[in-house]
């Protein structure tokens, strides 16, 4: 990974302190592949190092978050568009990631869910640890 950090044009936008480049490179099946450069507008100055912790930090929020509840429960796929139904049902979502993710037992999330669409005792004990 490679950043760089330039303070703005006075002419430019107001509330732009400053533009980040970040570039990565990647190895996808033992091949290296074109670097990709990513562009950022930043509301205050960071340093370079700074930069790459906060693009990773928003990866990581992509990977761990979005990313689970569109495999698990196939939000991408949802068709609820009518009123507050996309808030409400997203909101519902993150709620049971986190009764899945919290429960001690070890299975995977898709596990989980199905093992507590099977066996009711399985749903209450994942309803019941979550006090």
């Amino acid at each position: 990974r490679h950043a760089i950090v330039v303070p703005p044009k006075p002419s430019t936008s107001p509330g732009i302190a400053a533009v980040g480049q970040v570039e990565t490179c990647r190895r996808n099946a033992g091949r290296d592949e074109p670097p990709v450069k990513r562009w950022f507008l930043l509301s205050r100055p960071l340093t370079a190092k700074r930069l790459i912790e906060v693009a990773r930090a928003h990866w990581t929020i992509e990977n761990q978050l979005h990313w689970v509840l569109d495999v698990a429960f196939e939000e991408d796929a949802a068709r609820s568009r009518k009123d507050y139904a996309p808030q409400n049902l997203a909101l519902i979502r993150k709620l049971a990631l986190n009764i899945l993710r919290t429960h001690p037992d070890k299975g995977s999330i898709k596990g989980k869910i199905k093992r507590a669409g099977w066996n009711d005792a399985f749903l209450l004990s994942m309803l019941g640890h979550m006090r």
